[in-house]
C-alpha cells in the first residue's frame, strides 16, 4: 500500500496508523473550563490527549500516538532556523497532556482558552489527524471566507488535478 505523501517524497504515516477525524460539532465550555469532546471520538481519545496552540487561533487536539509523531517531526526541524524555533515553541511549550474524564470531558487551561479566544460556545472540528477547537463565531467567519474562496484555494493547492 502506498503511504500517504510518499508520491511527493515525504513519508508521514500509513492510513492504517491513524483514525481519521472528520465533522463539525458544537459544544460548550463549562464554568470550570471543561469541554465535552464528541462522543464519536471518545474511544480513540480514551488513552489521553495533548492539547496545544494551533494555527489561525484555534487549539489542536491530538491523540497521544499522533502527538508523538508530530513532536518527533518538530524535533527533527533544524533549530538554526528562526521560524523552526518559533514553531517548536508555539506547539511544544504550549502543549499539555490530559486524560478524558468519565463524561468525555477535557480541561482546557486558561492560557489555551485565552489563546483561542474561547469563552462558552465552541466548535470542535475533525481535521484528519487532529481535532481543532474554535470559538464558534470565529469558526463561522473562517468557514464563510473559505467557502467564498474555495475555487481559488483548490487551484492553489492543486488538489483536484488529474494525474498523468
Amino acid at each position: 500500500m502506498e503511504k500517504s505523501g510518499e508520491k511527493w517524497g515525504k513519508q508521514w504515516i500509513t492510513f492504517q496508523e491513524a483514525k481519521m477525524f472528520i465533522g463539525e460539532y458544537h459544544h460548550n465550555i463549562d464554568e470550570k473550563g471543561r469541554l465535552a469532546l464528541p462522543t464519536k471520538f471518545r474511544k480513540e481519545l480514551a488513552q489521553g490527549v495533548v492539547v496545544t496552540r494551533g494555527l489561525d487561533h484555534c487549539l489542536f487536539v491530538y491523540t497521544q500516538a499522533m502527538w508523538e509523531k508530530m513532536a518527533g517531526r518538530i524535533g527533527n526541524l533544524p533549530m538554526n532556523q528562526k521560524n523552526n524555533r518559533a514553531f517548536a515553541r508555539l506547539m511544544l511549550a504550549g502543549a499539555m497532556d490530559s486524560k478524558i474524564d468519565g463524561q468525555g470531558r477535557v480541561v482546557l487551561p486558561d492560557y489555551l482558552r485565552t489563546f483561542g479566544g474561547l469563552t462558552k460556545n465552541v466548535v470542535v472540528a475533525g481535521v484528519q489527524d487532529r481535532l481543532e477547537i474554535w470559538d464558534e463565531a470565529e469558526w463561522s467567519r473562517y468557514t464563510k471566507d473559505a467557502e467564498q474562496h474555495s475555487e481559488e484555494i483548490a487551484e492553489a493547492i492543486e488538489l483536484f488535478q488529474n494525474e498523468a
